[in-house]
């Protein structure tokens, strides 16, 4: 990570913090914090899901911080932080924490959508949805 603004960057098989990307964003000049939690919910498609896994190809992190750097470049932000999880997920599990900050509030919010809207266009993860008619699909894989 080069841009000073990037502070978190990470694809883990862990549990998610929210609190921890909220605390690498912590500084005063930051007036307005915008922040997606993105969670695994029980349907898709009209089909109700069981569970799903994320698997990450080897470049994605370096996506993912290349992502982050460009948001940053492109707005004016002081933070951005991205996380996403990889490995088997329950209902409710949260799947990707995203948050940037900014002086004022406009900022944060368009930088955080263009944050999760380009790591879920750019970033080679992707998810394998099971669901409780016993069918399952890949999601974003090539």
């Amino acid at each position: 990570m080069t841009h000073p603004a990037v502070r978190a960057v990470a694809i883990s098989d862990r549990p998610l913090s929210v609190t921890e990307v909220l605390d690498s964003l912590d500084d005063p000049a930051s007036g307005g914090l915008v922040l997606f939690v993105g969670r695994v919910r029980d349907h898709d498609g009209g089909k109700g899901v069981v569970g799903l896994s994320y698997s990450a190809h080897p470049s994605a992190l370096q996506r993912l911080e290349e992502v982050c750097e460009r948001v940053a470049t492109e707005h004016d932000v002081t933070g951005v932080a991205a996380v996403h999880r990889v490995g088997d997920l329950d209902i409710g599990d949260l799947a990707v924490v995203v948050a940037t900050t900014a002086g004022h509030r406009g900022s944060s919010f368009d930088a955080s959508r263009a944050l999760i809207d380009t790591l879920k266009a750019e970033v080679p993860i992707w998810k394998h949805q099971r669901f409780a008619d016993g069918t399952e699909e890949w999601v974003g894989a090539p």
